[in-house]
């Protein structure tokens, strides 16, 4: 029986596609025979966040690993749609480099631009011109699918690159906190026990992180990967908590909230052994 490695080809397209091949033939997987282009969205997705998230963290192996992954879901659904006779993988490529050209016309043609700032814009009037008059809204192109968040920042995009946009950060950060006042008295005149109540609540919350993704896209701040980075930064602090309540012998759910804050803080500072958690016996004075 030939051994894991004598069956491992040459690293080559080519050989990513007859791999597919065969686990999509008669002897194949069940699995992936059974797989179409809907059912590979899921995996798709997935495969592109676990990609982003070793990014974010710069783990060589992980976005080696991801960057296969990603791949190998791609060529995946080239191969689906070749065997329904829709379209080849050289249709693909074919397409993908016409348009990357064309879209490049100040390194592939005569177009000056300078900056990213004008690339960009260029970018936007040349992708108009191809889509022609009945192209619709601009705001179309941005797939309703994506998370909310960076869906917010891509339709405002848009919006500014027609001209429909704060003039300044300091603005919009302005219109911030108009739209957190709005937000506080909406939220003040809820009953005790709101039932079914919170329409506006919702809405008037919605204008708060949407002006906020503005600020961050006028200062040149991504909120995708601010608010992953913030994130990631809180789960390493209450991993930290976690362990210091650990190491005096506690589960960090039994540690009483003002005893929580003085490990947030030691977590927070770097000083693990700042914090010292009560016992039992000086909870009761003994």
């Amino acid at each position: 029986m030939a051994t894991q490695k004598e069956l491992t080809p040459t690293p080559t397209f080519a050989a990513l596609f007859e791999l597919i091949a065969t686990l999509r033939g008669d002897n194949g997987c069940p699995w992936d025979r059974k797989q179409t282009p809907r059912s590979m969205t899921v995996y798709l997705i997935e495969e592109a966040f676990e990609l982003v998230e070793a990014i974010e963290s710069d783990d060589t192996p992980a976005i080696l690993e991801e960057l296969g992954d990603v791949l190998f879901q791609v060529i995946f659904l080239m191969y689906l749609y070749q065997q329904a006779g829709r379209f080849s993988p050289t249709d693909v490529l074919a397409r993908n480099l016409a348009k990357m050209i064309h879209r490049h016309p100040h390194v592939f043609g005569s177009d000056k631009l300078e900056n990213a700032a004008q690339v960009k814009e260029r970018w936007r009037e040349l992708k108009q011109q191809e889509k022609g008059k009945d192209a619709g809204s601009i705001l179309d192109s941005v797939p309703s699918g994506l998370p909310a968040l960076m869906r917010a920042y891509r339709i405002s995009e848009r919006a500014a690159g027609i001209g429909f946009d704060w003039d300044t950060p300091a603005g919009v950060m302005d219109q911030t906190e108009a739209e957190w006042q709005e937000f506080k008295e909406e939220v003040h005149q809820l009953p005790e026990e709101p039932s079914g109540n919170l329409d506006r609540v919702r809405m008037e919350f919605g204008d708060v992180l949407f002006t906020m993704i503005n600020v961050a896209r006028l200062l040149g701040v991504h909120p995708e990967s601010a608010l992953s980075a913030s994130t990631s930064k809180f789960i390493q602090r209450f991993k930290k908590m976690e362990k210091m309540a650990s190491d005096q012998g506690k589960q960090l759910g039994e540690v009483p909230r003002q005893e929580m804050e003085c490990l947030w803080s030691a977590a927070k500072e770097g000083d693990e052994t700042s914090c010292h958690l009560s016992t039992a016996e000086e909870k009761s004075g003994g």
